[in-house]
């Protein structure tokens, strides 16, 4: 990567959306059973299953998850039963014998769950859904620190092929500001275990812009992330937003470093990971050259959902459990986020669905180009006029003069059939994306979004 001016690209930084979907979460409404059963129905696509498994012991600050803390057994029986109940539910309406690409927990802490209760889960599961693709991903997201040989076997005897590994960061001072104590120690043997079980794909997660953090500190981090020789990894740039999340008011914010310093990371991430064998997908993902994820992209194949990037695209996701959210072609709706309302819903026999949005044809239109931007980087005129059946650069004409800022700074290049963002510019690919979004110009001076920097 070029040399770059950081203190030049700070002047980007601005509250914008991660858009893991579009329309984006804010303009979720009020929606209804009855509202979303023709989009359950009138779909033969394969599917994608996605349980969120809310519990953790103890909060850490800068998580952004829709998570229950407590420490009490009872309650994860209390879950399974009401899972149970609403796969019941889920059965009237959706075609369980549709073939499922992709089955994913996700959480919370999965790991939080006794091995035989998970045991109990992946049954429950696969006695509803009974047809898997061949090369079906089946992925859990762990805690290191919550993870014994007896969670992996049961996870292996149950198909599970891909492990993402939560380690965030492994300075001790930012470790204490943010109430997550891990050891390199501990997270090395949780992913020995993995690999000592077969587990081919592992991902570690990691955030930059979190206390106390500095271009110094991270550079440690990632020697030592090096020795762990993950397949992938997410690097992720910390959603500081104490106005939605009680535990993010926890963090002294003077000591988050500033948008300079986190462009100085990231940027050194890149050159790092990419020196070491890794290739950059999408805006915040690495992968090595012979993982599925770099494939895709070199394809213009990659494609990004709740679940981040993935290369499982052309599915009907479909969530369970409290809060989680589902996405069909034309709707993204979302169940209940407290357990109480959740399971009110299901003991009236109701799918535990309260928000989301059905999908106009302009938002279709403008998720196609914000979709394909954020996960490749790139943008095929040609591919989206035969899709559409319209003139791209007629119907765009304002939004592409709102982008030529980023073309005057030799981010962004626009030819003939092609948009092309550089490196350089993906280190501002939600800034690149925003004219497209249509909703935004309504608040875009509204605190409702992260930093993008």
């Amino acid at each position: 990567m070029e040399k770059i001016d950081f203190k030049k690209l700070s002047k980007f930084s601005r509250h914008a959306p991660r858009y893991t979907s579009y329309p984006t979460a804010v303009e979720f409404k009020d929606l209804e059973e009855k509202d979303i059963i023709p989009f359950l129905q009138n779909s033969n696509k394969p599917l994608s299953l996605y349980f969120h498994l809310p519990f953790c012991k103890s909060a850490c600050y800068f998580c952004g998850c829709n998570v229950v803390y407590t420490s009490k057994t009872d309650k994860r029986k209390r879950y399974i039963d009401y899972l149970k109940k609403e796969l019941n539910l889920w059965e009237k309406y959706l075609d369980t014998s549709r073939m499922v690409r992709q089955l994913h927990f996700g959480g919370g802490t999965p790991t939080f769950f006794e091995p035989y209760e998970l045991e109990e889960i992946y049954e429950l599961i696969y006695s509803y859904f009974k047809n898997f693709e061949k090369d079906a991903e089946i992925s859990v997201e762990i805690d290191p620190r919550f993870f014994s040989e007896a969670h992996m076997d049961v996870m292996k005897k149950y198909g599970v092929n891909r492990i993402s590994f939560g380690v965030q960061d492994f300075n001790e001072e930012t470790q204490k500001a943010v109430n997550r104590i891990q050891s390199f120690e501990l997270t090395k043997n949780a992913v020995d275990i993995a690999r000592n079980a077969g587990i081919e794909s592992i991902n570690i997660d990691l955030i930059y812009g979190l206390p106390y953090q500095s271009f110094e500190t991270f550079k440690e981090t990632l020697e030592l992330v090096k020795e762990l020789n993950p397949d992938r990894l997410a690097v992720f740039n910390y959603a500081h937003v104490p106005w939605l999340k009680k535990g993010m008011r926890k963090i002294d914010e003077t000591t988050l470093p500033s948008p300079e310093e986190k462009l100085k990371i990231f940027k050194y991430v890149i050159d790092f990971f990419e020196n070491n064998g890794y290739k950059m997908v999408g805006m915040d993902h690495f992968a090595k050259p012979d993982d599925e994820l770099f494939k895709a992209i070199e394809k213009g194949e990659l494609h990004r959902n709740f679940q981040g990037y993935t290369t499982k695209g052309g599915a009907d996701l479909i969530g369970f459990g409290l809060t989680s959210i589902s996405e069909t072609e034309r709707a993204y709706f979302q169940n209940y986020k407290d357990l109480k309302s959740y399971e009110k819903a299901i003991d009236d026999g109701k799918l535990p669905v309260f928000r989301g949005v059905i999908l106009n044809d302009e938002d279709i239109i403008r998720k196609y180009v914000i979709m394909e931007m954020m996960a490749n980087f790139s943008f095929d005129i040609d591919r989206f006029e035969k899709t559409f059946g319209i003139d791209f650069k007629e119907k765009f004409k304002d939004e592409l003069k709102e982008i030529e800022e980023f073309i005057e700074e030799e981010l962004v290049e626009i030819t003939e059939d092609k948009i092309k963002v550089n490196k350089t510019g993906s280190l501002l690919i939600r800034n690149i994306v925003l004219p497209f979004d249509e909703y935004f110009k309504k608040m875009a001076n509204q605190k409702v979004f992260s930093k993008s920097i």
